[in-house]
């Protein structure tokens, strides 16, 4: 593998059972992703893009094919292993944010860190750092529900960055936000990706929202159909 590549695909297929009905949600994809690349993935419902998402995050695993992430074989990986590659490898955004509702924002941010081996100081100058960089320190000890929709995917953001992972995986992180809060958002994916060097894959339905990325993938019935470099 290239040293530019950190995500490589080969023949990658997930396939699955619905009663007697076999459904085949990706198939046969090879895909290259560079490091500091910006991707969008569009296509229709049930074209494949979250499975993709899911595979490129661990949360689900291929039935056939190759994953490398970053030189690592993620399609053999044990369950515990690919936990583990998870919780080190990967930042997660989703639509509906999933935060902890009863908790403030500094917890929700602090709460991937409590997997790992840091003492409460090193964790407090990641939390801190990573809501400064969402622009959200002074919100610190509010809750979801004292927060607006484009504050919380803000906060879910710091929590998806926290970990410094090597990949942000986001589902449709717009969605849900009015056109001023998801263009706050965007500014900060922008900003992730081009002061910091993160690399992000993006399922979304707006094209506008996919222009904002390096290049577009249009998969359709689980095949990739076009790509666009804008």
């Amino acid at each position: 593998m290239s040293d530019d590549v950190l995500i490589r695909c080969r023949s990658l297929t997930r396939t699955y059972r619905r009663g007697e009905v076999e459904i085949t949600p990706l198939k046969d994809l090879d895909l290259d992703i560079d490091r500091g690349e910006f991707l969008a993935l569009m296509g229709p419902s049930g074209s494949g893009k979250t499975t993709l998402l899911n595979l490129l995050g661990g949360i689900d695993r291929p039935t056939s094919g190759s994953l490398h992430v970053d030189g690592e074989a993620v399609h053999t990986l044990s369950r515990s292993a690919l936990a583990a590659w998870r919780a080190r490898t990967i930042g997660y955004i989703f639509q509906l944010y999933n935060l902890v509702p009863v908790l403030t924002a500094y917890e929700n941010v602090e709460l991937p860190l409590l997997l790992r081996p840091l003492n409460r100081r090193q964790r407090h100058e990641r939390v801190a750092s990573a809501l400064d960089l969402v622009g959200l320190a002074d919100r610190h000890d509010h809750t979801p529900r004292q927060l607006s929709g484009g504050q919380e995917q803000r906060v879910a953001i710091a929590r998806a960055i926290v970990t410094e992972p090597r990949l942000l995986l986001a589902d449709e992180p717009t969605g849900d936000l009015d056109r001023e809060s998801a263009e706050q958002v965007m500014n900060l994916l922008d900003r992730l990706n081009t002061e910091l060097g993160q690399t992000i894959v993006m399922v979304t339905h707006d094209v506008k929202i996919a222009a904002r990325s390096h290049r577009t993938l249009l998969l359709e019935k689980g095949k990739l159909v076009t790509e666009v470099v804008p």
